[in-house]
């Protein structure tokens, strides 16, 4: 650090100082991801086990393929029978989700940073999804 700056600054206050800038240049590294993140609303599908993905009006985004492909934060996805949802296959179905995620060019999900389950009529009236089958 510039002595010119800290002039006048006991060791203790200047050590603070570089904390603080330390911890604002940590903070801006992490803006890229963050900045990268886009929010998907449609239907989150779970058709079997570990296969999901997410169909919104634009896509059908791959978050999980069973024995290959998993999406980062996979454990952001709440259990979605705690909301409204439609069982298929035992355990399995699907529910109406906006999730806050980076995708890949390819059509899968890079990466979850949060999730949050909606009413099944929000999809269900938007006239550019179609409900999984």
């Amino acid at each position: 650090m510039d002595s010119r700056i800290t002039a006048g600054y006991s060791w203790v206050e200047r050590e603070a100082m570089m904390k603080k800038l330390l911890a604002i240049c940590f903070s801006c590294m992490l803006v890229p991801a963050a900045a990268l993140a886009e929010t998907r609303c449609g239907w989150l599908v779970n058709p079997t086990p570990r296969n999901w993905t997410l169909i919104d009006a634009q896509n059908e985004w791959l978050i999980m393929l069973q024995g290959g492909y998993e999406a980062k934060g996979m454990d952001k996805i709440k259990d979605m029978a705690e909301g409204e949802h439609v069982t298929i296959n035992y355990s399995h179905g699907y529910a109406c989700f906006c999730m806050n995620v980076s995708t890949d060019k390819d059509g899968s999900v890079r990466q979850i940073y949060s999730t949050r389950q909606l009413p099944l009529s929000k999809c269900r009236h938007d006239p550019a999804l179609s409900e999984p089958r």
